[in-house]
This record gives structure tokens, sequence and C-alpha cells, in this order.
């Protein structure tokens, strides 16, 4: 620890900096498996003006720094695995513009999804990237978060118009305009867009936002098979309809969704869907996947059109990751995260539950499957070595067919800590571009270090 420089950061922030021990536990994890590591020291940044000040202290003393949201990443990535600063943004929640006419907002980096579209509630506006927890804009455009939508509006890399940061020697830039379309300059703002609070701290951010449906329309529909089900994204794709969500969950998953939040489905391979658009459009395009499903071996589909009906479905679609202790009581989530060539889904989901159907360990198979992105989750004791061990194998086999059907090991969690040693795997020598680029940006090497640029 630098306490000398952690005493000039006090001087310089009074109480916006905490030690207390509390505090600095909430900030030593995330939802990841990944065990906690203390920072130095919590900064609660109210103003541009903080993070300025704490992120130039820090570059001046060589301390490092870690920008944190919600806290609700999945692979480690908010972690101060070398101590410093931990630089939590969920003060800077002001939505600072709305410019309905250009269908795009303004907001700091701690406003959360859900807080921006409760503000836009009344203009008919929304902001479409959901991946499930109330996240931060800041936190989602740093990991490139995606989720449920994605297959109709995008992740945030589509997204993000434009950001303001600080570098890691306490410089302000921005990266964008507020327009459509530029061809000026290296695009910054998508380097920063994924880059994980590795090169520079996101202080404000600029989405696209899109208009509220005048019809939103949500399904549930089972299938006699695995195969069935997977088959039936895939041909809807191809057919060209834009389904708003198409989620699926395997027979196991839909246990736990059960048990957790009452929602009495069959006990078979189901998708969840989400159409948008006018009455008319909606009805088509139902009707269009009603009749692929009905081919692939699916029941007919149960509706929820009501608003409280359809937040209980994708609520329960959401906390799938809580519903894994009514599997199982005590155990804990080994996440993993693979996204494929869509034509090559059927194939990936069907060898990921092949190889769990052979395990001593038991796991459950959910995914936005619109996207050719789905998670395997292992429910496993970690304290148990053989448990730990046979998961860790069972990613593995996972992750190198996933580089095999040319796909990526991480559609939407990001690498963080759990997933940088195969970096190098899917990228190759890009690997020391990247490190390059860290090298740049932060000569010093403060900004979330032992993760994207430092290692892989």
């Amino acid at each position: 620890m630098n306490q000398a420089a952690i005493t000039i950061l006090q001087q310089a922030l009074g109480e916006k900096l905490s030690q207390n021990a509390a505090v600095c536990d909430h900030h030593s994890h995330d939802m990841s498996r990944q065990p906690p590591h203390l920072p130095d020291a919590v900064v609660f940044a109210e103003t541009e003006d903080d993070v300025v000040r704490t992120v130039a202290l820090c570059h001046q003393h060589g301390l490092p720094v870690v920008p944190f949201g919600a806290g609700s990443s999945m692979e480690g990535h908010t972690i101060p695995i070398r101590g410093g600063i931990s630089l939590n943004m969920t003060r800077m929640n002001r939505i600072l513009a709305v410019h309905p006419q250009d269908f795009d907002a303004v907001v700091e980096a701690g406003v959360t999804r859900k807080q921006l579209n409760e503000h836009l509630r009344d203009m008919g506006l929304m902001f479409p990237v959901d991946p499930g927890a109330d996240a931060s804009l800041g936190g989602m455009a740093s990991t490139r978060a995606s989720g449920t939508t994605a297959v109709r509006y995008g992740t945030m890399r589509e997204n993000v118009i434009a950001l303001r940061v600080v570098t890691p020697s306490g410089q302000i830039i921005t990266t964008g305009r507020r327009v459509k379309k530029s061809s000026t300059g290296y695009d910054l703002t998508k380097i920063f867009v994924g880059a994980e609070g590795t090169l520079g701290v996101i202080t404000q951010v600029t989405v696209r936002l899109q208009p509220v449906p005048d019809v939103i329309a949500s399904a549930i529909c089972s299938f006699a098979t695995m195969r069935g089900a997977v088959e039936t994204v895939v041909e809807t794709l191809q057919s060209g309809i834009p389904v708003a969500r198409i989620e699926f969950l395997d027979e196991v998953a839909v246990d736990a969704a059960n048990a957790h939040a009452n929602l009495g489905l069959k006990r078979q391979p189901t998708l969840f869907l989400e159409f948008h658009g006018s009455a008319r459009w909606v009805e088509e395009q139902s009707e269009t996947v009603r009749s692929l499903a009905a081919e692939n071996g699916g029941a007919d589909f149960d509706w929820a059109t009501r608003t409280e009906d359809r937040a209980r479905l994708w609520k329960a679609r959401h906390e799938t990751i809580y519903s894994n202790q009514s599997l199982r009581p005590g155990c804990k989530t080994y996440t993993t995260d693979v996204c494929v060539p869509v034509s090559r889904l059927p194939e990936a989901i069907l060898a990921a539950r092949a190889d769990l159907d052979a395990s001593f360990i038991t796991g459950k198979i959910i995914g936005h499957v619109g996207d050719g992105n789905f998670h395997v989750g292992y429910l496993i004791k970690p304290e148990i070595p053989a448990e730990l061990a046979e998961a860790e194998r069972l990613a593995e086999r996972l992750y190198q067919r996933t580089m095999d059907m040319e796909g990526t090991f991480s559609g939407e969690h990001g690498v963080g800590i759990s997933k940088l040693k195969y970096l190098r795997r899917e990228h190759g020598e890009a690997v020391e571009l990247m490190k390059a680029l860290k090298s740049a940006f932060d000569p010093k090497g403060i900004m979330n270090p032992g993760k994207l640029g430092h290692e892989g």
C-alpha cells in the first residue's frame, strides 16, 4: 500500500475517499467466481473533476485505479487484484440531456439503464440494451455489454455514439460527435467501448435511443427436443423476421425458473420470444414463427401481452443465475459465455448438453440464441476440488469447440480475469497490438492492472 499517496488523495477529496473495512470489502468482488482482493481505498466520485484529480494523483504516484459501477460484472473486471483505488462512479448519476428528435441521450457514467428508461418513459422513447442486471451505462460501455434485445437492437458497440473519458494521465478527451456517422480520425469511441477500464475512466456516455413500439407481445413455446428449439431460432433468423428477443432455456434451466419464479412451465427445452411493432406487424411475425416452431415440434405459443405479465416473464429469465440454488442449495455457478456463427448453434448447444449429460456434475444451458450466444452454468461447490476440476475441464472443451467453429469465448461477459488466458487463442498475434495500445494509452500501467493489455 502506498499510504503516502492515499493520504494526499484524502486531503484532496475529503470524505469522498474511504478506507472503511466494509466499504473496501464491497469493492473487493463482483458476481464472478474469482476470489476477492481488497482495494487500499475507495473513492466515490461525484463530479468529473473528482475523477480527474483522483486519476492524476494516482498517475503521479503509480497507484492502480479500478473503475467500479454496479458491481454486476461476471468475469472479475472490477476486482482490484493489485490493490490501489477502487473508483466508484455510482454518484455520477445525472441525465444531462435528451434529444428526442435525434434519438439520443447524454448521461453520466453512473446512470443505470432502468433509471434512464424511467426518465424516457413519458417521451415515447427507450434505451434498448438489456443485460438483465440494472448495470450502469459506463460499466456497460466498458464491458461492451449486450443482452436479450441485442438480436434486434444491437450491443453497446452499436448504441454508444460518443464518450467523455479521463485518460490515465488525468486529461479529459471526447470521442465522437452527436451525429449518425463520421469518417474523421481513428474511431476512439469503439476503442474505449469494451476496454474494461484499462485505457481510461469513462465519465459520460452518449447513447442511441429507440421509439417505444406500438405493440410489445411476449410468448413462451416449449419443444419436444432441444434440436427443435434451436433449429427454430436458426430458421426464424434465416426468414428475416426481426424478433426483439429470442431466448433459450434447456429443461434444467426451466426446472430452476419454475422453482424460483413459480412459472409452471413444462419441463422441456423452451424459447422465450418477444415481438415489437404495429399490431398487424406483430401478428404477422408471430404467426410465421409459430409455424416454424410447429414444424420443429414446438407447442402452441403461451402469450403474455399485459405489461405486468411480460415483466414477470423476463424477470424470471434474467434471474436464472439466482434460481440455481433451487436446483442445488449452496452451490456456486461456474459461468461460461460463448458465441458461435448462428448456423453452428444447434451443433454447439447439443454438444455442450451432451458433455453435461456425460458428467457427474449438473448444469444448465441458457442463451441469447438469436445472436448465437449461449451460456453453460456448471452448478458446483468450488471447495470440492473434483467438482471445480470437472467444471474447468468441461469449460475448456466448450471454449476449444467454440474456437474450432470460428466463434468467440465471450459474446457479452467480456474478459476480466477469468478469460484472460484465452485471449491469445482467439486473437493470436493481434494481442501484441493490444498490448502496444495499452502501453501507448497507459505507459505507467495504472488503469485496472492485470487485465486487458497486461497479459494474454
